[in-house]
Formats: C-alpha cells, sequence, structure tokens
C-alpha cells in the first residue's frame, strides 16, 4: 500500500526546516486556502473546546441536505472520508469489491483491514487513464464474478479524469441491478459540481456518495468529510462510527466553509486558469507528459532518463515535494502528482523541473 501525500513534518524533520518552509506538490489542497469565514468562525467558535461536540453534527447536516435537496437522515459526517471508507466494510459486511483504478489507495486497504477482498478494472494509459465504463458494465454483469461492492472515484485520484453523470448512472444502475453497492468517492467533485449524483440519492438505494471538506474547502488539518446515502445505510454506519469522531471547531469550520460562495466562486475561478497556465508551462518541458485534468492536481509521466525515485529525491533536496504514482497499481514507472497551488510556487517548480532536465 503506498503512503499518502502531505507528510510535510516528516520531510520537514528530514530536511531540517520548518513545516511551512517547504513547497508541498504532494497534497492536492485549495492553493487558496480555507474561506476567511470559516477562519473567523474558528476563532470565534473556541468557546466549544471545553463542551462535548454536537454528535448528531445537526446544524451542517441541515445546511448539505438543504444544498442537496435531500433529507438531514441521508447524510453521515465523518473523520474525513477516509473514515467512512473505512466504516463501510464492516457496516455493509463487504465481502469482495470491483475497485475502478488506478486510484486512492484506502479502498483497498479499507477491505483488506476488514478481511475482505478486491480486485481491480484498470484504465489504461492509451486511454488517458480515463475510467472504462464499457469494462467495469462488463464486470459487474459477469455471473462468475462474486462481489457486492464496486468503489468509483469521479473525478478520479490521481489521474484527475471524470467520468459524465450519465456514464456513472449507468454504472450505478448496473451494480443496483446485480444487487452490489456503488460506492462514489466524490471528494473533488467540488471543481466540476455538473457531474455529481449527491443529489440523487433518494432514486438510487443502493448508492453511498462521499464527499470531503479536505480538497476544495481546505480544511486537511480539522478532518471532516461526509457520506450521502439511503437513511437505513446512514444509520448501519452510525452503528460502526465512533462516539464524537468529528470535533466541535470542524463541525463548525464546515459549517461556515460551505455557505461562502464567494470564495468558492474565487476558488473555481483561480483554478480554472491556473491549471491551464502550470499545465501548459510543465508541457514546454522536454519529455514531459501531462495528463487532460478536471481538479486541482496534474498527472506528470516525466521522461525516462532518470529514474521517478532520483527525480523525488533531488526535489526533496530543494524542500519541495511530490506525490510518487509510480507503486500505484495500474500506471507506469514514470509517474507523479502534483498539485496546483499558488503561481508563484508552481513557476519554482517548474524551474526546478528544468534544472533537473536541461541539456
Amino acid at each position: 500500500m503506498q503512503a499518502h501525500g502531505g507528510n510535510i513534518y516528516h520531510a520537514a524533520r528530514e530536511r531540517g526546516c520548518r513545516p511551512q518552509d517547504l513547497l508541498d506538490f504532494s497534497a492536492s489542497i485549495n492553493p487558496l486556502g480555507p474561506s476567511l469565514r470559516a477562519i473567523r468562525t474558528l476563532r470565534q467558535g473556541l468557546w466549544a473546546v471545553r463542551h462535548y461536540p454536537d454528535p448528531e453534527a445537526h446544524d451542517l447536516r441541515q445546511a448539505l441536505a438543504t444544498r442537496f435537496g435531500i433529507d438531514r437522515s441521508c447524510i453521515l459526517i465523518g473523520n474525513g472520508s477516509s473514515e467512512l471508507i473505512h466504516l463501510l466494510p464492516a457496516a455493509l459486511s463487504l465481502t469482495r469489491a470491483i475497485i475502478v483504478g488506478p486510484t486512492f489507495s484506502e479502498y483497498a486497504r479499507a477491505m483488506t483491514q476488514w478481511g475482505g477482498e478486491y480486485s481491480y478494472v484498470l484504465a489504461e494509459r492509451k486511454d488517458e487513464y480515463r475510467p472504462p465504463v464499457e469494462r467495469i458494465l462488463h464486470c459487474l454483469g459477469d455471473e462468475h464474478f462474486v462481489g457486492d461492492a464496486v468503489f468509483l472515484c469521479n473525478p478520479n485520484s490521481p489521474t484527475a479524469q471524470v467520468l459524465s453523470r450519465s456514464e456513472v448512472l449507468q454504472v450505478v444502475q448496473c451494480a443496483a441491478k446485480h444487487g452490489r453497492w456503488m460506492v462514489l468517492d466524490e471528494t473533488f467533485i467540488d471543481f466540476c459540481e455538473e457531474e455529481s449524483l449527491s443529489h440523487d440519492i433518494a432514486r438510487h438505494p443502493r448508492l453511498l456518495v462521499l464527499r470531503s471538506f479536505t480538497k476544495f474547502y481546505g480544511l486537511p488539518g480539522l478532518r471532516i468529510g461526509y457520506l450521502v446515502g439511503h437513511p437505513h445505510v446512514i444509520q448501519q454506519l452510525q452503528g460502526h462510527q465512533s462516539s464524537w469522531s468529528v470535533n466541535a471547531l470542524a463541525q463548525t469550520a464546515a459549517l461556515a466553509a460551505l455557505t461562502d460562495q464567494g470564495h468558492r466562486r474565487k476558488s473555481l475561478a483561480f483554478m480554472k486558469e491556473e491549471r491551464r497556465r502550470f499545465s501548459q508551462a510543465l508541457s514546454a518541458l522536454p519529455g514531459v507528459h501531462v495528463f487532460s485534468s478536471v481538479a486541482n492536481f496534474l498527472l506528470l509521466e516525466l521522461p525516462k532518463t532518470l529514474p521517478v525515485s532520483t527525480v523525488i529525491d533531488t526535489l526533496r533536496q530543494s524542500r519541495i515535494l511530490v506525490r510518487d504514482c509510480s507503486d500505484v497499481p495500474g500506471i507506469n514507472g514514470y509517474t507523479i502528482r502534483v498539485s496546483i497551488n499558488t503561481t508563484r510556487d508552481n513557476n519554482a517548480l517548474v524551474r526546478a523541473f528544468g534544472r533537473i532536465y536541461e541539456p
């Protein structure tokens, strides 16, 4: 199992510097940071640390329910989407799953820790790693397949590819037809909300949608995410969740961030323009291939003149962290992922790459 990005503390100890002295491209977080409304709310809400948090996360669930036009009973708040992923195998007694890859390692980790098994349906390099809908449908409809769930990340990490609503609905309907759960991870969907199925949960009782306040809302340190599903499934999951797993400040900040539409519009506008500019700058480097992206990160295939490990170590010596994807099942050994940060930081990474690959 590959490690996740974002361990700036270990890297800082290794380099003998402060975490804030690093340029972190290994974790894909909104480069504009958290909403100022969320920051102000955190400061004003410090009184709550002397009380237990609301175990129902009532206000946040109600705000999300209003946003998606669903009932509050369809929403479960968790200690990041990772906690919710790990609740699923136990709560639903999953024994074997299809994982659409290459993708986030936590689905496989959750299945393994519960004692379950998994198999991959892998996208191919020649298709720019776009999830293979027809092969997924074929696998779900195969009478010889023994399994009870399919995990699909949309937009996918680390490939940044997205399927349309209609394509995902095909998979949802096929899974339901064969009595299987559909776990749809929409952690990065805030960057293309029009493709979300969070509004459709009432029509699909075997659909579970994961979302997060980590990536778009810039609150990874507070650990807060949520799951949208049928009320009966939500009750099952709650029965396996630790008491008070989501702290009071996380609930308060998430609610404030959710309601700050100005920050949302600013973040989307910045990302649209900077993603285009940064992608073009990286594509101009000799031998570097940049895959298309709808998210706040880019998947890069590096030239074969230097091993990925050498490139990563060289960047690390310059206090620059990137995500090694060479060990992700289904991706070749020349691939890394970089987050889209501020324009200044992105330019620094381009210059660093240029020094590594200069003739």
